[in-house]
C-alpha cells in the first residue's frame, strides 16, 4: 500500500464513520492521514496491522487516551516502540455484546432448543443473549438476572420483537485468539475498544464482563473453515445449529467465504450473518443500505433478513 493511499483510509475513516461519533477518533484520525513519519512506520506493518481503530487502542492501551485537541502522531510517535508489540499482538475484537439485540429477533423465529456456535468469538459475550435485557423502544426484554445489563436497539414497526429469551441448550466460540473474561489483562483490552466518547456503552459491557465470569461462554481457538466442523459436531442431538457472527467475514479472502457459505450448508446449519454489504454482496444490493451507510445487514442462510446498526443500536426489518 502506498502512503497516500493509506492516508485516504485515515481520513475516510474520519469522515465517514468517526464525524458525529467520536470527535476524539475524527481528530485521532486526521493527524494520521497527515504525519508522512508515523504513515511510514504503519507501512512497515503487515496490512492488516495498519487500521485506525487497532493503533487508537494500541496507543491508549499504552499511554492512555491523548486529548483530541492535541496532535496525536506526536504522542504515538514518542511511545512508537512500546506500542508496536500491543499492535503484532492483539487486534479489533470488539466484542459488542449489544449485538445480541440484533440476533434476538431471528433467533425467536427459530424453533429450540438452540445449539449455537459463533465464529469469531472473541471472549465469548455474544453467547449469552439469554441473559442479558433489551430495550428495542416499544418493547421491553428484562435480564434474565438482576442487575444484568440491558441493551437499547431501536426496532423499526415491521421488526417481529421476540417475548422471551431463547432456549439455548449448547453454545460455543471459535475464535483465532480467544479472550479469558477471567484475564484483566484480555477484558482491560476489550474495553480500551470501545471509543472514548462511549461511556455508557462501555459501562454495559463491563456488565456483561461481570455475567459472563459468573458463567464463562466457552470458546476455543481455531479458524473458521479448519475447526468449524468439529466444533459443531459437539452441538447435542435434538438441537437446532445455529451458525451466527458478525463482522467477521471482512477479515478473510473472498474463496475463503464462498468456501465458508458451502461448509456451513453442509452441516445443515442455521446460518445468521450480520456483516457489511460489501463482504457479501450477494446477500443484498447495496442500495438496501442508502439509509444508513454504515450499517450492516443481517442474512439468513444467505438471504438478507434486516438492517442493523454495527454495535447493535438498531434493527429494521426487510
Amino acid at each position: 500500500m502506498r502512503m497516500e493511499t493509506l492516508a485516504d483510509s485515515y481520513r475516510t475513516f474520519a469522515k465517514r464513520e468517526a464525524s458525529g461519533i467520536s470527535p476524539t477518533y475524527e481528530a485521532y484520525a486526521c493527524s494520521v492521514a497527515e504525519s508522512g513519519t508515523l504513515l511510514e512506520l504503519l507501512l512497515q506493518l503487515p496490512s492488516g496491522k495498519q487500521q485506525p481503530n487497532l493503533l487508537f487502542a494500541a496507543t491508549r492501551h499504552v499511554i492512555g487516551l491523548p486529548d483530541q485537541d492535541t496532535d496525536f502522531a506526536r504522542h504515538a510517535l514518542g511511545a512508537w516502540d512500546a506500542i508496536v508489540p500491543v499492535i503484532l499482538s492483539r487486534s479489533t475484537q470488539t466484542n459488542e455484546p449489544g449485538r445480541c439485540a440484533c440476533f434476538l429477533p431471528a433467533f425467536a423465529q427459530l424453533e429450540g432448543p438452540l445449539a449455537i456456535l459463533e465464529v469469531g468469538a472473541s471472549a465469548g459475550l455474544c453467547l449469552l443473549p439469554d441473559l442479558y435485557g433489551y430495550d428495542y423502544g416499544r418493547s421491553v426484554l428484562a435480564p434474565a438476572r438482576q442487575g444484568g445489563p440491558v441493551f437499547p436497539c431501536q426496532a423499526s414497526a415491521q421488526t417481529p420483537l421476540p417475548h422471551a429469551h431463547p432456549q439455548i441448550a449448547w453454545r460455543a466460540g471459535l475464535d483465532l485468539n480467544p479472550l479469558d473474561v477471567g484475564k484483566d489483562e484480555d477484558m482491560d483490552w476489550l474495553k480500551t475498544l470501545v471509543w472514548p466518547e462511549q461511556k455508557t456503552r462501555r459501562t454495559r459491557l463491563e456488565a456483561a464482563i461481570e455475567m459472563a465470569k459468573s458463567q464463562p461462554p466457552r470458546v476455543i481457538a481455531g479458524d473458521l473453515i479448519a475447526q468449524t466442523e468439529a466444533l459443531a459436531s459437539e452441538a447435542p442431538s435434538g438441537t437446532r445449529l445455529v451458525i451466527f457472527h458478525t463482522a467477521v467475514l471482512t477479515y478473510v479472502s473472498p474463496e475463503a467465504r464462498k468456501e465458508f457459505a458451502v461448509l456451513v450448508k453442509d452441516l445443515g446449519a442455521e446460518w445468521l450473518a450480520n456483516e457489511s454489504v460489501r463482504t457479501l454482496p450477494d446477500v443484498a444490493p447495496s442500495a438496501i443500505l442508502e439509509a444508513h451507510p454504515g450499517a450492516f445487514v443481517l442474512s439468513r442462510n444467505g438471504h438478507a433478513i434486516a438492517r442493523t446498526g454495527p454495535h447493535g443500536q438498531f434493527i429494521e426489518w426487510l
